[in-house]
């Protein structure tokens, strides 16, 4: 009896088992491509999303390096400004002298970069450490090359040199100052930086390059000698006459790229304004004269290309520099112009100094 009630039950839970087995299905068609579709309207605008919240996170970034490769090169600038000793402005840097002379602008004695514009020029007192030897017996006296702070120290001292910053517009599309490059040819613009400086003086009543300053074996390195292109006849007193030698330039050193170029318009008395509407009393005259916005803002030739400009007040040896940026550029190969629902893009920055470096031997 036990046996057969086991043999019943085996039996049955078997055809329970294949009948459940019998009866499971797979997804239909339909059901496969209604989960498709399903699946696309929910993964396709979170993919959207995220690709949108990357190009956000990305168009942002750029901003923020733009913004800070500008300010840095503002803050470089102010620094190399505090040691000016005479600033040149638009009319000494580009104009003949309308004191009789009719002496001409400075331009054809500076660096000639291809698509390059001098905007910023002025010569400073550059330190050199550790260089002038405290014996001044020049039989005994130790050379600039063999200072050092253990057994041979040396005094710092001050030479001239003349900064010379260019805005450059860049034409080469290949070229690593024009990325992304396309085919467009909107490539950006850099600024670049020009030094040249007057070497170690050796004899103060020397007359020639060889005999006034250290030269060959004599130094540790070229910054300490003249440089070939600094015209040992310049004079402050006569600052348009022998600025340099008009060939023999160090090579340029790019401060910042990525720099504007599309036109923006800038008030009529911008520089007037920030430099306190300066005058000038003109030889003969009982009264000053102010001086003009054109002599005041060094910008391009066409004046069209506000991007880097400076304005210059000689006489108080004040220069007010304004820098803008273009992000875009970083992102796209264009020349989208700078308006009031992009200006995020095109971040500026500008700084006052006056120079306080002082005229020496």
């Amino acid at each position: 009896m036990k046996s057969l009630l086991r043999l019943l039950l085996k039996t049955q839970h078997q055809q329970n088992r294949y009948g459940q087995a019998q009866t499971e299905k797979g997804m239909t068609l339909i059901e496969l491509l209604i989960g498709t579709v399903m699946a696309f309207l929910i993964i396709t605008p979170m993919l959207a999303f995220v690709v949108d919240m990357l190009n956000t996170d990305r168009r942002e970034q750029v901003k923020a390096n733009t913004e800070q490769d500008i300010q840095a090169a503002v803050d470089f600038i102010a620094q190399d400004l505090n040691q000016a000793i005479y600033i040149y402005d638009n009319n000494t840097i580009y104009n003949a002298a309308t004191d009789g002379t009719g002496t001409p602008g400075i331009r054809a004695q500076l660096p000639n970069p291809t698509g390059g514009t001098p905007i910023l020029v002025f010569w400073k007192r550059k330190q050199i450490r550790n260089a002038v030897s405290v014996d001044t017996n020049p039989t005994t006296r130790t050379l600039p090359k063999d200072c050092n702070i253990t057994d041979k120290p040396c005094n710092d001292t001050y030479v001239r040199s003349l900064v010379a910053y260019y805005l450059v517009r860049e034409t080469t599309l290949n070229s690593i100052w024009c990325q992304p490059s396309g085919g467009n040819g909107n490539c950006p613009s850099r600024i670049e930086r020009y030094e040249i400086n007057e070497g170690i003086v050796k004899n103060l009543s020397g007359i020639t390059i060889a005999t006034r300053y250290y030269g060959d074996g004599e130094v540790k390195n070229d910054s300490q000698k003249p440089n070939p292109a600094f015209n040992l006849a310049f004079d402050f007193s006569r600052p348009r006459n022998n600025v340099t030698n008009g060939a023999g330039f160090t090579s340029s050193e790019v401060l910042v790229n990525y720099i504007d170029h599309t036109p923006k318009g800038l008030p009529d008395t911008e520089c007037t304004t920030a430099l306190g509407s300066p005058t000038v009393t003109l030889p003969g005259a009982a009264t000053p004269t102010p001086v003009s916005e054109d002599t005041l803002k060094v910008t391009d030739l066409a004046k069209t290309n506000n991007s880097f400009y400076a304005c210059v007040d000689t006489a108080k040896n004040i220069a007010r520099v304004t820098i803008r940026g273009n992000s875009l550029r970083r992102l796209q190969d264009s020349n989208v112009a700078s308006s009031t629902e992009n200006s995020a893009f095109f971040p500026t920055a500008n700084v006052q100094v006056q120079g306080r470096g002082a005229l020496g031997n």
